[in-house]
């Protein structure tokens, strides 16, 4: 046995899960990985998450913020046992049904999920706020930037040195003048394939939350746009536009503002996609991840058409290669 199987295997022991059989689920673009306990006696089942700290893991960020939004009411994993030194936890087990599960057997719900969604949001900024690194404007662009980078400068074999330049200043003075008003926790992974449907739970606990642990302190509108602009399903516009209408109506926000903060975090978020998906496929072995680029690239291009978008536009559309197919099979051979 490897030493972690050994190290997972002690803290096993301590829980309820002692006997407990182990099966692999499915995992995410981390070094984590995941395996579902369960008792054969009872039939109860739980979950291991196996987090490296050699490979750059660290389990406590996920246990602080579980354990702050199960405190607000919502329906974050409950933490069994826990060895942070060696990056294992045991979990409560929410279940199978991601909302792109339950949405591809039965699309009559999508309506109601994505409400349910969209009013965890609001439940979460209503609550304190806990002391978290902020989303800032500098550490923002800097992430937008992997658009060229890494998407670019996978393709290309270079990118515009200068056009990078002046995208990140004007790019910093938009994001400031634009989405540093009020402060609330972004989970900033909140989309179909991190959140669980749990429709025996009442209000907003119907909607497990998963993937949480690089939550920072950011703008209302972010998780938001992670929510509707997903690159893994495609929410219908109508949809979007009435979670939107939704989260102004019930959070009282200016409306104006909100939709321009939206689209400029669209803006950074898919940029900043772009950037990371190309890394994955290039650096880290994960060609299958250049298959979500144009789906993210549809939602950059609809965002850049909001006016307060005007002084990156032009500079992002032609400095970035659009995602042909020919670009795209550069990146898989990168």
């Amino acid at each position: 046995m490897t030493d972690r199987t050994v190290l997972a295997e002690a803290l096993i022991a301590q829980t309820p899960w002692a006997n407990a059989t182990r099966a692999p689920l499915a995992g995410d673009a981390s070094n984590r990985r995941y395996e579902r306990l369960t008792d054969p006696a009872t039939g109860r089942t739980a979950v291991l998450m196996d987090a490296p700290p050699d490979r750059g893991e660290d389990v406590e960020p996920f246990v602080r913020i579980a354990n702050h939004l199960r405190a607000v009411g919502l329906s974050a994993p409950e933490i069994y046992a826990e060895d942070n030194q060696n990056g294992f936890l045991v979990l409560e087990d929410l279940g199978d049904d991601l909302f792109s599960r339950v949405l591809t057997k039965d699309p009559s719900q999508e309506r109601l999920l994505y409400e349910a969604a969209t009013d965890v949001l609001l439940h979460l900024h209503e609550a304190p706020i806990l002391p978290l690194p902020s989303y800032d404007p500098t550490l923002m662009t800097e992430l937008a930037a992997l658009a060229f980078t890494k998407y670019a400068q996978a393709i290309l074999g270079d990118h515009d040195e200068d056009a990078q330049e002046r995208f990140e200043l004007r790019f910093a003075d938009i994001l400031l003048q634009e989405t540093s008003s009020t402060k609330v926790v972004v989970q900033r992974d909140y989309h179909a394939e991190n959140l669980i449907w749990l429709p025996e739970r009442e209000g907003v606990q119907r909607v497990g939350l998963l993937d949480f642990q690089l939550a920072m302190l950011g703008h209302p509108a972010y998780d938001l746009v992670s929510l509707l602009q997903d690159v893994r399903r495609t929410v219908p516009t109508g949809i979007e536009m009435q979670m939107v209408n939704r989260y102004i109506a019930a959070s009282g926000m200016d409306d104006h503002d909100f939709r321009t903060a939206y689209s400029v975090l669209g803006a950074q978020r898919n940029l900043r996609i772009l950037g990371v998906f190309a890394r994955l496929a290039t650096d880290y072995g994960k060609p299958h991840y250049v298959e979500l680029i144009p789906a993210t690239w549809a939602h950059l291009m609809r965002d850049l058409e909001h006016p307060a978008l005007i002084p990156v536009a032009g500079i992002l559309r032609d400095a970035l290669p659009e995602p042909t197919a020919e670009n795209l099979a550069r990146l898989k051979a990168s």
